[in-house]
């Protein structure tokens, strides 16, 4: 997995941020040789299908081989206010299909302590920012709003390319065709419109002391844990992840649980400090996105473990981040290839709860 860096503008600023470059086809997980009990938490959200989360076996950390078909990292230009050249909308092309009907209704938790959201410090981590999005619904194009503006920003303006967007596939965020509130979730409908791929990146403000410049969404060392679930939509992924406030990659590595495409299983990824853009461990969950699962990452220093409905998937400790790092709820498309016109659907986030070290 290779990383692109590209301009993002932030609560009114330009930053660097991380986005992905398509990488080689998704490896097939691999069994396990170890579990930990580890709890996370999580609220129960709505579901048509009233699934209860699932709690796999864990699987153990592979490192991910060097490919040579690989692309080497490349930079971005600054994104526009309007459709970016990369990803134009086309006038002359069909309107966007009618998406899947929405969750309405909460699915029963299987684990209540797993499914709750997590409220106040746990040993060793002192919570600073919770969110269950029971503020009210927003419609698309009107997020945050006024409901939810002092905790979150939609991230990366409409038109800017997303990873495969840089390299000309016609993918790129768009927040106000995206993002909204439904039934206490924050929901990405994630669709072709005109021709482009749209997906949105949205991120939470968490309170901290970073500088030069403010980052409203840094840490340095974290506990993130997200309760999602998500419609099997081949062409879009998800790449939750923690880029380097630096900006510099591969030299200050990267972090991202959950990762993979819609339609696959999912895994979390250290990608490591250094100059090799390949050094990465991967651990594996066996577990597709259609089922509410609780995904929690913990970064402490010179360690980074990655949970899945409270047991461990493995931990890597090698060459780990040691700098701060910004969180970005990075879902895109056409990584693996692009999704077919008429693919819809939504990603939902029903919590998310974040500490940083006591």
């Amino acid at each position: 997995m290779v990383v692109a860096v590209a301009a993002l503008t932030v609560y009114g600023t330009v930053a660097t941020e991380a986005q992905r470059l398509p990488a080689d086809p998704l490896p097939a997980a691999e069994p396990s040789a170890a579990e930990t009990g580890a709890a996370s938490a999580a609220a129960g959200p709505p579901a048509s299908s009233f699934p209860a989360s699932s709690s796999p076996a864990a699987k153990a950390a592979k490192p991910a081989p060097p490919s040579s078909s690989r692309p080497e990292p490349t930079r971005a230009a600054a994104p526009v206010a309007g459709p970016s050249a990369a990803a134009p909308p086309s006038t002359a092309a069909p309107a966007a299909p009618t998406p899947p009907k929405p969750l309405t209704q909460k699915a029963p938790a299987a684990d209540p302590k797993l499914h709750q959201l997590p409220t106040g410090d746990l040993p060793g981590w002192k919570q600073v920012f919770r969110e269950d999005f029971n503020q009210g619904d927003v419609p698309i194009g009107g997020f945050p709003g006024p409901a939810y503006a002092a905790k979150w920003s939609a991230g990366y303006v409409d038109g800017t390319p997303d990873t495969a967007g840089q390299r000309g596939a016609k993918s790129g965020y768009y927040p106000s065709k995206v993002l909204s509130v439904k039934n206490g979730m924050l929901d990405w409908y994630l669709h072709t419109e005109n021709g482009v791929s749209m997906g949105a990146a949205p991120t939470p403000k968490i309170p901290n002391s970073s500088t030069n410049p403010h980052r409203a969404n840094s840490l340095l060392y974290g506990r993130f844990s997200v309760r999602f679930k998500a419609d099997p939509l081949r062409g879009f992924k998800t790449a939750w992840l923690l880029w380097p406030d630096s900006g510099i990659w591969p030299r200050d590595g990267e972090l991202d649980f959950p990762e993979g495409d819609l339609s696959t299983k999912f895994y979390g990824a250290v990608h490591k400090m250094g100059n090799d853009p390949y050094a990465t461990d991967i651990f594996y969950s066996d577990t597709t996105f259609t089922q509410w699962h609780v995904a929690t990452m913990e970064w402490s220093p010179g360690k980074v473990e990655f949970f899945l409905d409270g047991r461990s998937l493995g931990a890597g400790t090698s060459r780990t981040p040691n700098i701060a790092m910004h969180y970005i709820l990075q879902t895109e498309a056409c990584l693996f290839g692009c999704p077919k016109p008429d693919t819809a659907g939504h990603v939902y986030l029903d919590r998310i709860a974040i500490w940083k070290r006591a």
